[in-house]
């Protein structure tokens, strides 16, 4: 008799850590549906095309509705909620939109599981972020934040996935549902939207070498992040549902670099080692509260999980530079 195949339900599939994540569960003989907002939405197509045994699903986490219909097509025994209004700096100028999405976004899709009758069945992933720590009450210089760290999010983004973030644990204590929170630190790659610092970096550095642009304007360039691999964060996520028990665990690098350093790094593969006359500060790019430094400690999920990081900062730093110039090429 052959074995049923899992069934996964994945909100934020058009996003960077979806579609790392599709193409993993398709590896491990999934069957991958995604939740999608919108008909018209733009990113939809190019799922479909590269992933075209993904069963997609339109909804929208600010309509309970249609979250309970997901389910029900679906009937997932793993649901990956990584759909949010992501964006710190977008946050600030919409906070409200930040809050239904990302925030009670997390309720509406619990309750749906809830409400299915499959809480006891459907093992459930929150996708957290080391935004919660906001880099204050710092109390372990050196050794990172873990999960008993303080919270002290400085932006609507960082509040509203706290919300999302206890609201989980909340599920998990009073329903006794299999609900994990990854607090994932910066992970980035080749998938990272063009609004997200790194890949703003790497697609100009792109752009610059093939002659399509003179310079790149950012905000401050001294703030630290612990940056790592979208696609090895994303296998920790899978093995967080894996595990006999439903625990929070932080993925991180234990290493941090500055934005500055990002640059070196991006500039130094077009054989550029003095960016600065090509990096312009635009005060627009600045937040309202910005933090100092996000440094993490994964030991729990390194000793708990068996998880670990494959591709250095170096190495992501390569292959992003690589993939924008190839994506940029007029030949391409």
């Amino acid at each position: 008799m052959t074995a049923q195949r899992r069934r996964a339900l994945v909100t934020g599939i058009t996003g960077q850590d979806g579609g790392h994540l599709a193409q993993l569960l398709g590896e491990k003989d999934y069957e991958v549906f995604g939740l999608v907002r919108g008909q018209n939405n733009p990113r939809k197509a190019a799922v479909e095309a590269e992933f075209p045994d993904v069963t997609l699903i339109e909804g929208d986490l600010a309509d309970p509705t249609s979250l309970v219909r997901a389910i029900e097509i679906s009937n997932p025994d793993e649901v990956y909620n990584l759909a949010a209004v992501s964006h710190v700096g977008f946050s600030f100028t919409n906070p409200t939109l930040t809050l239904d999405v990302t925030g009670k976004g997390v309720l509406n899709l619990l309750e749906a599981v809830r409400l299915s009758g499959r809480a006891e069945h459907t093992r459930f992933y929150q996708a957290s972020t080391s935004e919660m720590f906001g880099g204050l009450d710092y109390n372990r210089p050196g050794a990172g934040y873990d999960e008993d760290s303080l919270f002290h999010p400085r932006s609507p983004y960082g509040v509203a996935k706290l919300y999302g973030h206890w609201i989980a644990k909340n599920y998990r204590e009073s329903y006794g549902m299999f609900v994990s929170c990854g607090i994932l630190f910066n992970h980035e790659g080749e998938r990272r939207g063009r609004e997200f610092v790194t890949r703003k970096i790497t697609d100009a550095v792109a752009r610059i070498h093939l002659g399509l642009q003179s310079h790149i304007e950012l905000g401050d360039l001294w703030p630290k992040r612990d940056w790592g691999y979208a696609g090895d964060f994303t296998r920790g996520m899978w093995q967080m549902l894996q595990h006999d028990t439903p625990e929070d665990f932080v993925l991180a690098t234990g290493q941090t670099q500055s934005i500055e350093d990002f640059l070196t790094l991006a500039f130094a593969e077009i054989g550029i080692d003095d960016w600065r006359p090509l990096v312009r500060q635009n005060p627009a790019f600045l937040r309202p509260a910005e933090v100092d430094i996000l440094l993490g400690n994964p030991a729990k999920a390194e000793s708990v999980l068996g998880w670990k990081r494959e591709v250095s900062f170096e190495q992501m730093v390569k292959l992003m530079v690589e993939h924008d110039i190839a994506l940029n090429s007029p030949a391409a």
